[in-house]
């Protein structure tokens, strides 16, 4: 028989809070949207970032490889960094951080002074998304965990719809700068309602160590979550990244029409995010599969059906609505079978998703510059997705052959006892932090 795992302490609401979702939550996603809003906005802002600094597009472009290379990297460095330091404060610090990453942006007189301010700025969003994740399935109870995701993701879908076109318009109108200046006013927002809302959370008497964190990477059911997050992201960015081509040069369709498509993506992933977030909690597999596939079947119907325009604008949409579905699943899923570790939990998730990002417009680079066209862009992402469904496939059965994980839960409510860890032993005692 297996050894349980660690137990999680979760932080609760007293009973009459725990029907709706904590304002505090919300106030993640808020920071969230800021966060995404700065990390996507530069593809709107290239040409006049180059102009600007003398540099080629090509370089400017390098601004965004660094800030995703920051992610995946700044994540579990960031959460090892902070894992014995109050949530709390961690959260206020790292946004602080990004704030002033987007003025020293705003500010940069030169190419490597505002390179330097992207790398600072990921590390921080890395860090933020870490161990805001963590708090946020930690003020909820855990059958409302992906709820909880999907509300934090929500502000990364918003950013998508809202903030990146916004950030063009005032690129356009009034400087590249402008848009920095804008996600800074948005990144103090955000500080302000952290300060205002989001509790200090309780955290076990034994401080946690850095050992017995790593011990969640011995699980073989944390590396198939970190695989299929990786695969089920990079299939659909794999495509996506070069849909602007394969609209113009394969559909056929005028450049005008590609921001409000790439728009239409972006209300497909909040309209997917709200239903994952809504269904995960109850269907957790059923939500990663489900998701997975109809990913997989739609980049198929993409490759098959591009040089129609009509159909590849509906695909579009749709392929926004099913990545997002599971994303909510994905992340709850990470917490679940590395709860022992909720801070390096939400890092990996992070990681997982950035290496998606980067790894699936590496391979869709790869299919067109070996002469296969923007089309197969799409169907090197299905073999993604395809992948990244045989593995969630395992991780069920594995799952079903898994006793369940005990889950410890301490009530934010003096007078509300938490219940015994079904292996009998002690829990420690928790203190606000």
């Amino acid at each position: 028989m297996r050894t349980p795992r660690p137990l999680l302490i979760t932080y609760m609401p007293d009973t009459a809070e725990r029907s709706r979702m904590p304002v505090a939550v919300y106030v993640l996603g808020l920071s969230v949207f800021a966060l995404g809003t700065s990390e996507f906005m530069l593809s709107g802002l290239l040409p006049a970032i180059a102009d600007d600094l003398d540099v080629t597009i090509p370089q400017a472009g390098l601004l965004i490889s660094a800030f995703a290379i920051g992610m995946v990297v700044g994540a579990p460095l960031l959460a090892v960094a902070t894992l014995r330091l109050p949530r709390r404060t961690t959260l206020i610090a790292l946004i602080s951080l990004f704030g002033l990453g987007q003025i020293a942006g705003a500010l940069a007189p030169t190419y490597a002074l505002l390179f330097a301010s992207r790398i600072v700025s990921a590390l921080a969003c890395a860090g933020f998304w870490a161990v805001g994740a963590a708090v946020a399935v930690a003020m909820v109870p855990v059958g409302a965990r992906a709820r909880a995701m999907a509300v934090m993701i929500g502000g990364l879908s918003l950013a998508n719809v809202l903030g990146v076109p916004a950030g063009a318009f005032l690129g356009e109108q009034l400087g590249w700068r402008s848009a920095f200046w804008a996600v800074a006013a948005a990144t103090a927002v955000a500080l302000a309602g952290l300060l205002a809302l989001v509790p200090r959370i309780p955290l076990p008497e034994q401080r946690p160590t850095l050992g017995r964190e790593l011990r969640i990477y011995r699980d073989r059911q944390v590396w198939l979550a970190v695989a299929v997050t990786a695969l089920a992201a990079g299939g659909v960015f794999c495509a996506f990244s070069y849909l602007s081509p394969l609209l113009t040069e394969v559909a056929g369709l005028e450049a005008s029409w590609v921001p409000w498509i790439l728009g239409l993506f972006g209300v497909g992933a909040l309209v997917g995010t709200t239903l994952g977030g809504r269904v995960a909690d109850a269907h957790l597999f059923g939500v990663m599969l489900g998701g997975v596939t109809a990913s997989t079947v739609f980049l198929v119907l993409l490759a098959l059906l591009a040089p129609v325009g009509v159909a590849a604008v509906a695909l579009s949409f749709l392929i926004g609505v099913s990545a997002f579905f599971t994303a909510p699943a994905l992340n709850a899923r990470m917490f679940n079978v590395a709860g022992a570790a909720p801070t390096l939990a939400g890092a990996t998730t992070t990681a997982a998703f950035n290496l998606g990002n980067t790894g699936g417009p590496w391979l869709g680079g790869t299919v067109i510059d070996a002469g296969a066209g923007f089309a197969a862009t799409a169907w090197a992402g299905a073999a993604m997705t395809v992948t990244a469904l045989a593995l969630a496939a395992l991780a069920l059965r594995l799952d079903r052959r898994t006793p369940a994980r005990p889950t410890r839960v301490v009530s934010s409510s003096a007078s509300a006892p938490a219940p015994t860890p079904s292996d009998g032993a002690s829990a420690p005692a928790a203190r606000p932090r």
